[in-house]
């Protein structure tokens, strides 16, 4: 290569590097309540939980207070949660049972098997916080699944079933141990945006959602990873948290190995 070749070359690869850089800061300055502005809970280190972290305290997150906190670690289904019955989607194979929801040894359990009373479908269960409605707020959840094959969902749903959509899905594994997605529905037909993130979901993760006016925040282990922020396709009536299991096979999903549990050690919400 000719010496003014390599300098043509060299200073090419430069303006390459500095236009990549300026794209990078203007993201990061079109975005900063994505990118680190505000401090995200993860948890307090505390080895008698079963998950080795406590729910994150009253001032852990900046410009927010703490609206309510549950560490189920009382038996029965605590005030203002309410449990699924009825069949998942209208799909008849499975079924939601209020038995498999179940709490003990600080945690909420949300367990899959084939259940004799429901002719040995694979049956699993769900509930909502539907004594508890808000609009925006900071939603935040320490869970993990056991196995795969059962779509494990956490979410934010309409309160009283007004209308849907809107639909806030933040953690939802689609039947994998390996990655999970993340779903903002806002209209009835194919108006959704859907994003995946891989990550081992047997092990324990604080996933959250960040509900503003503005935008939609979704966080897992203190750090962003997805920002929901379409003009006017925010949410803006009252929802409320849910928690649920799905088989839904053969019709939709493999059927489960075994049984599995979606396990959720507490839940944390906060308020501007």
């Amino acid at each position: 290569m000719s010496r003014a070749l390599a300098t043509a070359t060299a200073r090419a690869t430069a303006r390459v590097v500095l236009a990549t850089l300026l794209i990078a800061i203007a993201v990061l300055l079109a975005a900063p309540h994505a990118q680190g502005a505000m401090m995200i809970p993860r948890g307090t280190p505390n080895s008698h939980e079963p998950s080795g972290m406590a729910p994150p305290g009253p001032a852990a997150l900046s410009g927010y207070h703490l609206s309510y906190v549950n560490d189920f670690n009382s038996p029965g289904v605590p005030a203002g949660w309410y449990l699924y019955s009825g069949h998942p989607g209208g799909i008849t194979t499975t079924s939601f049972s209020p038995r498999h929801v179940v709490f003990a040894q600080g945690l909420l359990r949300i367990k899959t098997y084939q259940n004799r009373a429901f002719a040995n479908q694979w049956t699993t269960g769900g509930l909502c916080q539907c004594g508890q409605p808000l609009t925006y707020g900071a939603f935040f959840v320490r869970s993990r699944i056991t196995a795969g094959s059962v779509n494990s969902v956490e979410l934010l749903w309409p309160y009283r079933n007004a209308s849907w959509p809107p639909e806030v899905d933040f953690n939802e594994n689609l039947g994998y141990t390996i990655l999970t997605s993340a779903t903002t529905h806002w209209g009835v037909v194919n108006h959704f945006e859907a994003t995946r993130i891989r990550i081992n979901m047997l092990k324990w993760h604080t996933w959250g959602v960040i509900w503003t006016p503005t935008y939609l925040l979704y966080v897992v282990d203190g750090h962003p990873w997805h920002e929901f922020a379409v003009s006017g396709e925010v949410p803006t009536i009252p929802m409320t948290l849910d928690f649920e299991s799905r088989a839904q096979c053969p019709s939709t999903f493999e059927c489960p190995a075994g049984p599995s549990d979606m396990l959720i050690d507490w839940v944390a919400e906060y308020q501007r």
